[in-house]
Order: structure tokens, then C-alpha cells, then sequence
């Protein structure tokens, strides 16, 4: 990893969901259960009222459902689309979300059995312009967010094109709100504070205050600022972890990444993990307080009690992680 903090101590590990290109992993106690192995697993979704309910989006397959945490798959016969890049379920009535590339978003209000395109997202006047610079001629929903208290509210996030916002469930937009990231990684919510948003993106990190109105930039002193990996601690709303590097050969290339995660609290930004091998693509949090890290070659680290120790791994690289 490029560190050399240890620990001896044993971590108690949570329940951790992970998906990347080889395989989908359930991870307890350090011990990795592989399924839906070589079919690009790419993005996950776990029930807020059953964490055993869990869907997966890949590369080119669809969506697959579990009912057991992983133990077995469906694959959605409803699927709408083979390239699904986010996932997403609202906290207050269960819809699930997914977003696709090219750039479109689907809602089913019935576990996945059945799904409906929000067209209204494609009518935006920025969207002829959305484009991704490794294939400029696509674009694709890199992430939802969904209102812990409002379930018309959604916000999505468009590698590359902006971040958008629905107040109606889907049906109508507001194109690219003024102060997000255009470049948008990754969104997150905390259930303590409902009006705000966290987006990492290549230009840094922005939080919005009214769920994705209007937002504000933070990245004075954020030393690298092509910002992927986001998470929040789940007891303090203000202390938000980012994965980040020079730019996106660093992080996407081969090599050395030379990537950080930054810890903000109080207003400041610091560095937990510098000159990483490789980059942290997955940040999570668990009740405990631990911060979770997966890496593009598929390890996943804990942070506790200010000491890194390696966990678990999935074989052939990692893209989503989720603790449970």
C-alpha cells in the first residue's frame, strides 16, 4: 500500500458487501464469499430495511438481486439496460434507482421486478454536451443521491456533464446546479443532517445545504484534488473522508498512483494515508466509527484507533464497497 502504520489488534469486522470486475464479495470476519464471479460487477445498492437484499449493477449484465445477502442471484429479468454505473434505494418508500451509460436513469417501484425510464433527464438543455473523455461520444450517471426525508427529491451526478436535481421523483430536472463539481465521482447523504449533500469529483469536494440546489466548493487546502472515494463518519456529519490524486492518469493509470485520503473535520483538510500504490476507489464508514478503504487491486483496509490493517481482498480489483 505504500504505509507503514500496523496493528496487532483484531478488528471486529461488520457485515462488508464488494463488487469489481471478477466477482461480488460478502466479507465477514475476514473471510471473502465470492459469487457472480467475471461478469464486471461494478456498483451496489443494499436495502436500507433488510441489509440481506442486495442488487448489483455490472458492466455489460444488467442487475442481479439477492435475496441472502449474496448467497444466491436473479438476474432482473426486467433489466433495461446491460451497462448499469449506480445504484441507489430510497430510504423512505424503497424505490430503487439505477443509472446507465449513455447517460439515462431508471426507477422501479416494485424490488427491481419492473422498471420505467425518468425521460425527462435526457431533455436537459446541457445533455447534447455530457461526454466522458476516455469515449467522448458517451456519458453515463456515475451517482445518485436520494433524500432521507423526501422521496420526490433526487439528485444525480453525470461523468461528465454535471449534477442535476429532480424535486418530483424523476419526471422533471434542474440542469447543472451552480458550485457543484461538473466532474462528478461520487455523492453521499447523512441521515443527521437531510438537507445536505457531499460530492467528490475531478475538481475536488463540494457540499450543498439544500439538497443539491445550490452548492459550495471546499478544496483550498485540499492538496490533490481529482477526488473519487467519499465518505462521512455516521456520527458526525462534518467529518468526511475523500480518496484522492494528481489527476486522472494517476489514479486510472498503471503505476504508482502516489494517491492520499483526506480526513476534513473543523473545516480543514489533512491526509490519514499518503503515497498510495494504489488508488482507493471505495470509502466507507461503519457505526464504530472505522473507515473502510478499497483499492483498485481489490484490498480493503481498516482504519482504527488511528492504525491501518489489511482485512480482506477480492481477487482482480475492486469498484464498490458497501458496510453493512
Amino acid at each position: 500500500m505504500g504505509h507503514n502504520e500496523k496493528t496487532e489488534k483484531e478488528i471486529e469486522m461488520p457485515l462488508v458487501y464488494a463488487a469489481g470486475a471478477k466477482a461480488f464479495a460478502r466479507i465477514e470476519d475476514g473471510e471473502a464469499s465470492l459469487s457472480l464471479e467475471n461478469i464486471g460487477a461494478r456498483t451496489i445498492a443494499v436495502a436500507p430495511v433488510n441489509p440481506d437484499i442486495v442488487y448489483v449493477g455490472t458492466e455489460n449484465d444488467g442487475i442481479f438481486k439477492s435475496g441472502d445477502g449474496g448467497g444466491s442471484w436473479d438476474r432482473l429479468s426486467g433489466a433495461f439496460h446491460p451497462r448499469i454505473t449506480s445504484l441507489a434505494i430510497s430510504p423512505v418508500d424503497g424505490t430503487v434507482y439505477a443509472g446507465t451509460e449513455p447517460s439515462s436513469l431508471f426507477v422501479s417501484q416494485d424490488g427491481g421486478e419492473s422498471w420505467r425510464e425518468l425521460e425527462g433527464l435526457k431533455n436537459l438543455p446541457s445533455a447534447p454536451k455530457w461526454s466522458f473523455p476516455p469515449r467522448p461520444w458517451t456519458s453515463h450517471v456515475r451517482a445518485i443521491a436520494l433524500s432521507n426525508e423526501n422521496p420526490n427529491l433526487i439528485v444525480a451526478g453525470i461523468e461528465l456533464g454535471g449534477v442535476v436535481r429532480s424535486f418530483d421523483g424523476g419526471e422533471t430536472w434542474q440542469d447543472q446546479r451552480p458550485g457543484a463539481v461538473a466532474d462528478c465521482h461520487s455523492l453521499a447523504t447523512h441521515p443527521k443532517r437531510s438537507s445536505t449533500i457531499y460530492e467528490a469529483g475531478g475538481t475536488g469536494f463540494a457540499e450543498s445545504e439544500d439538497f443539491g440546489d445550490t452548492w459550495r466548493q471546499f478544496t483550498d487546502d485540499l492538496e490533490m484534488r481529482y477526488a473519487w472515494g467519499l465518505a462521512v463518519s455516521r456520527e458526525d456529519p462534518d467529518e468526511i473522508y475523500v480518496s484522492a490524486a494528481a489527476g486522472p492518469m494517476r489514479a486510472h493509470g498503471k503505476g504508482f498512483t502516489d494517491a492520499a485520503i483526506y480526513r476534513r473535520s473543523s473545516g480543514e483538510w489533512t491526509p490519514v494515508l499518503e503515497h498510495l500504490r494504489e488508488f482507493p476507489y471505495a470509502l466507507v464508514t461503519d457505526p464504530s466509527g472505522s473507515l473502510y478503504a478499497g483499492f483498485g487491486g481489490g484490498d480493503i483496509h481498516v482504519k482504527e484507533n488511528g492504525s491501518w490493517k489489511e482485512v480482506a481482498r477480492v481477487p482482480g480489483g475492486l469498484d464498490a464497497m458497501a458496510v453493512v
